[in-house]
C-alpha cells in the first residue's frame, strides 16, 4: 500500500459553510467539486503539498469524531499560527497540555504542535520540528 497515494476524507454538515472555511478561512485551493451522495455539489478535493490530499464531503455523519483528522507539517509553525489565526481560525487549547498565547504546544519527543477546528468540530493540527 506505500506506492499508492492516500487521502484524507472529512465529513461535513454543510458544503457551503465548509467551503468558506477551507478556502476563505484556510486558504486551500480546490482542485475539483463532485457530488456527495444526492447533493450534486456536495465535495470537494483540495490540494496540499502539491498534490490532492484532502476530500471535504457533505454528510449526515460530520463532526462525530474528536480525533485529529489530519495534520499540516509546517517549516514556521508560529507564522502559520498567526496567518491562520487573522483568517479567524481559533486555536483550540486541552486542559491537560500547556500552550503559549498562540495555542502551540511543546509536542512528545520535541517540536510543537497547535489544534483547530472546521465549522463541524472536526480537529485538524499543524505540527512543527521546532
Amino acid at each position: 500500500m506505500s506506492a499508492y497515494e492516500l487521502r484524507t476524507y472529512v465529513a461535513v454538515s454543510d458544503i457551503r459553510e465548509a467551503v468558506a472555511f477551507y478556502e476563505g478561512r484556510l486558504g486551500l485551493r480546490a482542485l475539483r467539486s463532485g457530488p456527495s451522495a444526492h447533493i450534486a455539489d456536495g465535495s470537494r478535493v483540495y490540494e496540499s503539498g502539491g498534490g490532492p490530499a484532502l476530500n471535504v464531503y457533505q454528510s449526515a455523519t460530520a463532526g462525530e469524531t474528536s480525533a485529529t483528522l489530519a495534520t499540516w507539517y509546517v517549516d514556521d509553525i508560529d507564522r502559520i499560527v498567526d496567518e491562520l489565526t487573522s483568517s479567524g481560525v481559533e486555536f483550540v487549547r486541552y486542559d491537560q497540555f500547556e500552550h503559549d498565547a498562540k495555542g502551540i504546544s511543546p509536542r512528545a519527543g520535541g517540536g510543537r504542535i497547535a489544534w483547530f477546528q472546521d465549522p463541524d468540530g472536526n480537529t485538524f493540527a499543524l505540527e512543527s520540528d521546532v
